[in-house]
């Protein structure tokens, strides 16, 4: 049995996915789902710096106004820019450096 971080890295050593997909795709269902989620990307970004793997992000986007926000492993909840709540999430790959 994989652990949860295992399956995680699974999936993105397949494809990109955002936080909410990663959630829908382990079953993870609730509020803190998507928190649980970028806690284990924080830990697996180290984890894989040991392997020789990197993760890509690709990062959030305002979707009224475009605005790109710095690539972090975090959710933005506004825009700073024209304050809109329509935010694309960030998308996240494992790749070989």
């Amino acid at each position: 049995m994989m652990t949860r971080r295992q399956r995680i890295i699974n999936l993105l050593e397949e494809r990109d996915y955002s936080p909410s997909e990663l959630a829908l795709a382990l079953d993870m269902r609730g509020k803190g789902a998507k928190k649980v989620i970028l806690e284990d990307l924080k830990a697996i970004q180290k984890t894989l710096r040991r392997e020789g793997k990197v993760l890509l992000i690709k990062p959030a986007e305002c979707r009224k106004c475009g605005f790109v926000f710095p690539p972090e492993i975090k959710v933005p909840s506004r825009c700073p820019r024209c304050k809109s709540e329509w935010i694309e999430e960030p998308r996240f790959k494992i790749e070989p450096k």
